[in-house]
């Protein structure tokens, strides 16, 4: 009797102790379930109808259509200030789960050049969703037929040719100056021309105001599609698919442009807890695992890759070494 009694008591305290400490055990262990509770946001950098602004509402359809987020999601539009601003309002809704950054790789740039004192360190990354290359294109009119008549131009008087982009110092001039210098060509000499928007870019080089236009694959896409302009080379990982197979890619050409790379990331706000950001990454390996998302990567002729976690802060950190590195060859680096 007496032990059937103290056998009780002592399972009773065990549960006890086990119920109370149950939480802290569960959130040490990074296990604590966490769900948004309120509307998500996802800021994009750039203006409504534009090729970022495309792609979140995209990711805004499959986290909707599959159920992924219990709660609505708003794309907001913060264009600005280089990108600067829609940094800036999530590092400033920190350390709310509920806001997320849509990023380009100028969160780098803006911070190397000195535009900003932020960085992606101000922030939590998420996940890697893809890579974007970098394009060089010239109107469907062009004397210019292949990446070789580029070079061998800019070799007789590097001021002979002019170059659009939306930003000096963004990761598509870098590219440029990094193919440059591979081709004995020395990039600082080279007439860029800076635009506001890729639209313009466009304009200008069909319009015969510039030769060439630097930008994303994606930026150039439709008007190469519709035979309005023609893809010279690609930096990218490797060659795309689709429409774009027979564009070549820098190394095939033999030459050297690698390290800084057009990607696109999802970031939340600096302090968010292992679970918050954790159902975000799952939530993103989602959307990367989704046939819509799939086919519609394949059919812009980007390349998708997914990376999180470790993998993620490692595939950053090397990347914005390169970046900062070639921006430093360019003497833009503060």
């Amino acid at each position: 009797m007496t032990f059937t009694y103290v056998a009780r008591r002592w399972i009773f305290v065990a549960l006890w102790v086990a119920l109370s400490f149950a939480p802290i055990a569960t959130e040490a262990w990074g296990q604590a379930a966490w769900r948004p509770v309120k509307p998500v946001e996802i800021v994009v950098p750039t203006a409504a109808g534009g090729e970022n602004d495309r792609v979140a509402r995209l990711m805004q359809k499959i986290l909707q259509d599959k159920k992924l987020v219990p709660t609505p999601i708003l794309v907001v539009n913060k264009e600005g200030g280089n990108q600067i601003l829609a940094v800036v309002r999530v590092i400033q809704n920190a350390p709310d789960p509920h806001s997320l950054l849509y990023a380009t790789s100028t969160v780098f740039t803006n911070q190397i050049n000195g535009l900003t004192q932020y960085s992606y360190h101000d922030l939590t990354p998420i996940s890697l969703l893809m890579i974007d290359g970098t394009a060089l294109t010239v109107s469907a009119d062009s004397p210019i037929k292949t990446m070789r008549d580029l070079i061998n131009r800019l070799k007789a008087d590097p001021k002979s040719l002019s170059f659009s982009t939306v930003a000096r110092g963004g990761i598509n001039h870098l590219a440029l100056s990094q193919v440059m210098r591979s081709s004995g060509i020395d990039p600082k000499k080279l007439k860029i021309v800076i635009f506001k928007t890729n639209a313009d870019s466009i304009t200008g080089v069909m319009g015969g105001h510039v030769n060439v236009m630097l930008s994303s694959v994606s930026a150039a896409f439709d008007r190469v599609v519709a035979g309005n302009m023609r893809m010279l080379a690609i930096v990218a990982p490797q060659r795309l698919t689709g429409a774009l197979a027979g564009v070549p890619t820098m190394a095939e050409l033999g030459i050297k442009a690698a390290g800084v790379d057009n990607w696109r990331c999802v970031f939340g706000p600096k302090g968010m807890t292992p679970a918050q950001a954790a159902f975000w990454e799952n939530a993103m390996a989602a959307v990367n695992g989704a046939e819509e998302w799939k086919k519609d990567i394949d059919s812009r002729s980007q390349t998708q890759v997914f990376l999180r976690g470790k993998e993620l802060t490692s595939y950053l950190d090397k990347a914005y070494g390169s970046t900062k590195a070639a921006m430093a060859d360019l003497g833009i680096a503060k």
